[in-house]
């Protein structure tokens, strides 16, 4: 006698989506998808305006007294390749003479990552006097760094110097800050990083528009510090330079 086979389950039949199939229904998705397409690119449009003719290279940034410098991640300790060029750039614009003091911003919301003191500690073996060097202990985002250079450190005009992908997005937001910021795009070879980077940037342009708009204090703000104005002076009396 033959056995039963089970009955098999039958399986739910999944929908697929159907294009309209009138004229006007055709139109209508055609206006939203467009629509869709140009609020996501609003964001990079905006930094893209923001940032303007404010960009330069390392050989023709404009003076200032104060170079803003952004964390970008340690290796073992040490700054990343790329955080390593943005310091390599900012050393080179202290040597020539372009900026007086560097403010080096960047995460220590732990004990075990320092992300100013590596950054500190790669200037000084660089060339850049100690004296020279600010740093911000609390740059855990853009906008953070750039409000507390402002608030707390009292910077109103300073170089940015970071990554091309990046830089743009930097000085918008110094720009929303209160400061007359000038961007120096740092160089870097196209490789998985880079496309990295860039690909975040996109996403980021849409937070970088949340906070020009409406302002949000840093995570930590704290009280005004003098480092900035201290350095400056000594600059100005010619002490602390090797």
């Amino acid at each position: 006698m033959r056995r039963r086979q089970p009955a098999r389950e039958a399986r739910p039949r999944t929908r697929r989506p159907r294009l309209p199939r009138t004229r006007a229904g055709r139109r209508r998705l055609t206006q939203a998808v467009m629509a869709v397409c140009v609020l996501a690119l609003l964001p990079a449009t905006w930094l893209y305006v923001a940032a303007g003719d404010r960009l330069r290279t390392a050989a023709d940034a404009p003076r200032a007294e104060v170079a803003v410098v952004f964390g970008a991640g340690l290796w073992d300790g040490e700054p990343s390749p790329y955080l390593a060029h943005r310091l390599d750039a900012a050393a080179r614009l202290y040597r020539e003479g372009r900026i007086e003091v560097v403010l080096v911003t960047g995460d220590n919301s732990r004990e075990d990552y320092d992300e100013p003191d590596a950054m500190r500690a790669y200037l000084v073996r660089h060339g850049v006097p100690a004296a020279r060097i600010v740093t911000d202990y609390a740059g855990f985002d853009t906008w953070d760094s750039c409000v507390r250079a402002k608030k707390i450190f009292g910077v109103d005009r300073a170089v940015l110097v970071s990554q091309g992908f990046h830089v743009r997005r930097a000085v918008a937001l110094c720009q929303a800050a209160g400061i007359d910021s000038y961007g120096v795009g740092v160089e870097e070879e196209h490789d998985a990083t880079w496309y990295y980077g860039g690909t975040r940037e996109m996403f980021a342009a849409g937070k970088a528009v949340l906070d020009a708009v409406f302002r949000p204090d840093p995570r930590f703000l704290g009280p005004k510090e003098p480092g900035v104005a201290r350095a400056l002076a000594g600059a100005a009396a010619g002490t602390g330079t090797g």
